[in-house]
């Protein structure tokens, strides 16, 4: 698996990936990646559906979002790329991203599939992400050293390499005011859980620290058509490193909301 750049096409300020016919799915990155991230699942789920993976605001091809953007603000300039119904698939900062979305845009979301959610830090990592929040200044790009190695461990791959190359290029400032948004949130509210409309897949890595099994599935007792996943031997890369297990569990999840 290879993750060269990609030809885009822009909705407004987003610039995102499309392929394929058929239903439509969303697909949002995290904080410092871009729509790449998600090729393998690009290419398996493009076979049925249309799949449009966008660079979130400050990423990317898509443009920055005032200084100070709020989760919110993020959501609202990526749900102008939906032109119908959509299944939305989120990893990391793009699952609470999917979530919100689901809130705040019920028309437009059948179904959400949130990778690697974050839900009630405990102190120790509310205080980890809060301050590298406040360490970011924006003006140039942080070392990648450290998030590396939270997510790859210190193996090479292919994998690591290509985080590596767009941790290193992405704008200082949409990294910053993105990281800033993400660290600010803790995940969504019990009662946006319980009020949730449509179905909800929670899926994690078995070895992520940071966005735990035990997350997803207090999220998932809590949301009525809710169900939690866990990939053995995953980390918080799971759409890259663990890509084969999870195209067929988001094939499986997308075949029950879209037939």
């Amino acid at each position: 698996m290879t993750w060269t750049t990609r030809q885009r096409s822009k909705t407004g300020s987003i610039a995102a990936i499309s392929v394929g016919e058929g239903s439509l799915v969303l697909m949002i990155h995290g904080v410092g990646l871009r729509a790449e991230a998600w090729a393998a699942q690009i290419d398996e789920l493009s076979k049925a559906h249309r799949v449009v993976a966008v660079d979130i605001p400050g990423h990317g091809e898509s443009a920055a979002l005032k200084s100070r953007a709020q989760m919110a603000d993020f959501t609202d300039a990526i749900a102008a790329v939906l032109d119908a119904p959509a299944v939305v698939v989120g990893h990391s900062f793009g699952a609470m991203i999917a979530m919100d979305m689901a809130t705040r845009y019920p028309d437009r979301v059948i179904g959400v599939a949130a990778l690697n959610a974050i839900y009630r830090r405990d102190p120790a990592a509310k205080s980890a992400v809060l301050a590298r929040a406040d360490s970011l200044g924006g003006a140039a790009v942080a070392d990648p050293g450290a998030t590396l190695a939270r997510w790859f461990g210190d193996a090479p791959s292919p994998q690591r390499d290509a985080c590596h190359g767009w941790l290193s290029g992405v704008d200082p400032a949409g990294y910053r005011d993105a990281y800033r948004a993400f660290a600010r949130e803790d995940g969504p509210s019990n009662q946006e859980l319980r009020d949730m409309h449509c179905p909800v897949l929670f899926l994690t890595g078995g070895r992520e620290p940071n966005s735990t099994p035990e997350m997803s599935q207090q999220m998932a007792v809590m949301v009525k058509d809710g169900r939690a996943e866990v990939v053995d031997g995953a980390a918080h890369m799971l759409p890259m490193t663990h890509a084969s297990e999870v195209n067929v569990i988001l094939a499986d999840f997308l075949k029950e909301r879209t037939t």
